[in-house]
């Protein structure tokens, strides 16, 4: 007898949704595996000395370089083949020229106007004239806190968990929910620095609150890193985004209550002014077809 057509089709049907689920089992296994990796490798030297001492940051710039060459194998391992054939790994990665210059100068632009409130009391305090004196650039190079910072950091961070993740879960969740589930392995990774407050004396309670804080904020910045890599395909974006994230640091509202009135309530609008013209700012600055971007 002969076998219904529909059936067929519900049997191919539950074979294709059986093979996408298996598939996007390895890929989140995947990203899990990679950012275990990523934090271990921070941890194989058996050192004495807390993070900001530089036989510590010079050893984890060993590791954090090798890893930019164990990354990208995650990626082409776990990608599917018909993925890898159909673009190069390179475009995969962001690593392209088509697009670049937009690339560089307007997530960068989008993100100052997020930051508009500090950098105006940057201006007010001076600290703007610093930037303009090039000795200062050159005891900032020299400086391996501010290389790991400014650099190190945010390039092999942004390598792995953008570049080498976001095409594996590009392949089982849409883009937005993507957008959404990156950041829990890079918040996730931060969790190592409880160690080292722990080992500093820090107590376990104060440690796990600073922590947890520390979770939030980078996984906040880690959406809109995630959102920049997907929006313009290419990394050299969320690295600048990143770089300069590190640099302002977490806005200072002390600060902010520092001054008296009518600075104060200036100051505190143009906090407000920079999150609203972000937020407006946001879609219309990351269009797809400004960057190049045909991946999304």
């Amino acid at each position: 007898m002969a076998r219904d057509p529909s059936v067929n089709v519900r049997i191919v049907s539950m074979e294709v949704e059986r093979i996408r689920d298996h598939s996007c089992l390895f890929s989140v296994a995947a990203c899990f595996l990679l950012s275990v990796v990523y934090v271990a490798s921070l941890y194989v030297w058996n050192s004495p000395h807390n993070r900001d001492h530089p036989s510590t940051i010079k050893r984890r710039f060993f590791s954090v370089f090798i890893m930019m060459f164990i990354s990208p194998v995650f990626l082409y391992y776990f990608l599917p083949e018909h993925i890898v054939k159909e673009s190069s790994i390179w475009k995969l990665l962001g690593i392209r020229f088509n697009g670049l210059i937009p690339a560089i100068s307007i997530p960068l632009v989008l993100t100052m106007v997020l930051f508009l409130g500090p950098l105006c009391m940057q201006t007010r305090n001076g600290l703007w004239k610093l930037y303009f004196e090039p000795l200062y650039w050159r005891d900032q190079a020299k400086n391996l806190i501010w290389l790991r910072n400014e650099v190190v950091a945010p390039l092999s961070e942004e390598f792995t968990f953008r570049a080498c993740m976001l095409p594996l879960l590009l392949q089982c969740f849409r883009p937005m929910v993507a957008v959404a589930v990156c950041p829990l392995f890079f918040g996730v990774a931060h969790f190592h620095h409880m160690v080292e407050l722990m080992r500093s004396g820090m107590e376990f309670k104060k440690a796990l609150i600073i922590c947890c804080f520390q979770f939030l904020y980078t996984t906040l910045f880690g959406a809109y890193s995630a959102f920049l890599f997907i929006k313009t395909g290419h990394l050299v974006a969320p690295f600048l985004a990143h770089a300069f994230c590190n640099h302002m640091g977490f806005p200072d509202f002390g600060e902010l209550l520092s001054y008296k009135e009518p600075v104060r309530s200036g100051l505190a609008v143009l906090f407000v002014v920079g999150l609203v013209g972000w937020c407006n700012l946001l879609t219309p600055l990351t269009n797809p077809s400004w960057y190049g971007n045909d991946i999304p």
